[in-house]
Order: C-alpha cells, then sequence, then structure tokens
C-alpha cells in the first residue's frame, strides 16, 4: 500500500504512481481527509485500506503531492549509520545509534522548492521510516510491527551552523525551512521484497552524488526503533531519519556543497524518487 497527501488530503495511490483514492471519500467518512491524522488509527485504516479499489481514483500530477507526514510530533535524526559513510569520514563504527531532531518545521514536500541560507548546505539522502503504533521498550523483533511504512527522504545540513563551535549544533544547523523533504508516498514494508536491503542513492543531473544499500547500516531499522524506544515513547506518525551512506559533500576533497539552481533527486528501491530544487 502506499499513502500519499494530495492538496493537502489523504489517498491512497496505485502502484503505477498515476491515480490517487480519496480516502475519506472512499470510506464514506469512515476516516478524514487529514494525512497526519490516519496514524492515530493506523492499524483500523490498514485494515480497511486492504480492500480499497484504488483503480476508482483520479489520476493526477505527482507535482501535487505533499509531504506523506505532514506534522510528524517527534522528527529523529541517526549520524554516521553506514559503514561506508562512517569509513570516508574518518569515524569510528558508533556502538550506540547518535541521535539527534530535525525539528518538524523542516518538513517539507517531495518536490519543493528549498532556499540555501549559505554556500555550504550539503545533501545526505536518508531512508525515513513512519511510526504507525504507539510504544516504549519496544523489544527488536516486534519492532516493524510498529512501522507505518517508508518514504524517502533528504536531511539538508547547513554546515557552518553545524560545526560553527562546541559542541556541535546538528538540530539547528538541520532544521532551516524546506532542510527535511520526504515523500513522494509512504510506502507499507510488505510492498517491498527485502525492506532491509534497498538500493539508495541521490543525483544532480549527470553526477551521481551517494549510491549505496541499506543493507550497510550499522543499526538496521528495527535495531533503531528498539533503541529509540528504550529510551523516548515513540507515537504514531513520529518520523526516523536513518542516516546516509557514503558521498556526503562536506568529508570530499575537495569538498562539494550545493548550489543555487541544482535539483538533486534522491531514490530508493521500491519506494520512490524525489526531486529537491534549491534556490
Amino acid at each position: 500500500m502506499r499513502i500519499g497527501n494530495l492538496d493537502g488530503r489523504l489517498v491512497i495511490i496505485d502502484a503505477t504512481e498515476t491515480r490517487a483514492l480519496d480516502v475519506a471519500t472512499a470510506s464514506g467518512g469512515r476516516f478524514g481527509p487529514d494525512p497526519q491524522s490516519v496514524f492515530e488509527r493506523w492499524t483500523d485504516f490498514a485494515g480497511w485500506a486492504a480492500s480499497a479499489d484504488v483503480v476508482a481514483g483520479e489520476e493526477f500530477d505527482p507535482i501535487r503531492l505533499g509531504p506523506p507526514v505532514p506534522r510528524p510530533p517527534q522528527v529523529f535524526g541517526i549520524g554516521p549509520n553506514y559503514r561506508d559513510h562512517a569509513q570516508e569520514a574518518e569515524l569510528d563504527l558508533p556502538a550506540e545509534p547518535m541521535v539527534f531532531t530535525k525539528f518538524p518545521s523542516s518538513v517539507t514536500g517531495p518536490f519543493a522548492e528549498v532556499r540555501l541560507p549559505s554556500d555550504r548546505v550539503d545533501y545526505e539522502v536518508e531512508l525515513v521510516v513512519v511510526i504507525g503504533k504507539k510504544g516504549h521498550a519496544i523489544p527488536v523483533e516486534r519492532a516493524w510491527d510498529h512501522v507505518a511504512g517508508l518514504t524517502v527522504g533528504q536531511d539538508v545540513s547547513e554546515r557552518a551552523v553545524q560545526f560553527r563551535d562546541k559542541p556541535a549544533q546538528f538540530s539547528l544547523g538541520k532544521s532551516y525551512p524546506g532542510f527535511a523533504p520526504i515523500g513522494p508516498a509512504l510506502v507499507t514494508p510488505d510492498e517491498l521484497p527485502d525492506r532491509d536491503r534497498l538500493q539508495i542513492g541521490c543525483r544532480t543531473g549527470e553526477e551521481t552524488l551517494q549510491q549505496g544499500t541499506t543493507a550497510d547500516m550499522v543499526f538496521p531499522v528495527a535495531e533503531l526503533v528498539a533503541r529509540l524506544s528504550s529510551v523516548v515513547t515513540l507515537l504514531p506518525g513520529d518520523v526516523v531519519f536513518t542516516g546516509t551512506p557514503a558521498g556526503v559533500g562536506s568529508v570530499r576533497s575537495p569538498r562539494r556543497y550545493l548550489s543555487r539552481g541544482e535539483v538533486v533527486e534522491s531514490t530508493i528501491e521500491g519506494v520512490g524518487r524525489i526531486r529537491t530544487t534549491f534556490v
């Protein structure tokens, strides 16, 4: 199942991503139109949606899609969580996940224009996990039961703010307006042949910026959910940016930051593609 935010309304999207079924209309008001509200009733909704007639939906232009999770209660970011990225940054593999937040006001949609506040803005394509069931101290073997779905994200980072002093300001440097583009849809894990091994990457024009696999994660999705919930109560609609593979600009030689006018296309196998224009 793929669910989305079309013009601010909750929809189910077909496999070709060309038709969308309005949930409030199709369910006769059983579920409301607000894309964020569905996570509070995720189990009930998923049961209904499994038999919904998506083919009866309208054709749509993907440019109309907004963030599938427009107002997450909590947004978690994970520091170096890919082995190849830790290696390129000359960092030891972490014994525990390094956790920060991207403030929810930074969330934007899959085809957004994002203003560059400086000439030191970096890109980080990431698999984004969305929580569908509240939980605290979730055992790792039950962690996927608490996941509503997956989407594509960019953890855009202003490195001058992030590293201008000690300790580093990860959360502020990663929370300018539009610095958390996500989408195009939320894909339930059953849609994927191997939810823990997905190709992930981003490019601008003909230039490949990052290319990797989620199988390279130090802490896979289930372990991240379990470890986060050992401290924090995870809430329906929470968003977890799970880390990025090698290729980020700030550790290249020479460094490679984003320029005005660049369009970054981020993709994850089986999940989708987003396009972010930097202005």
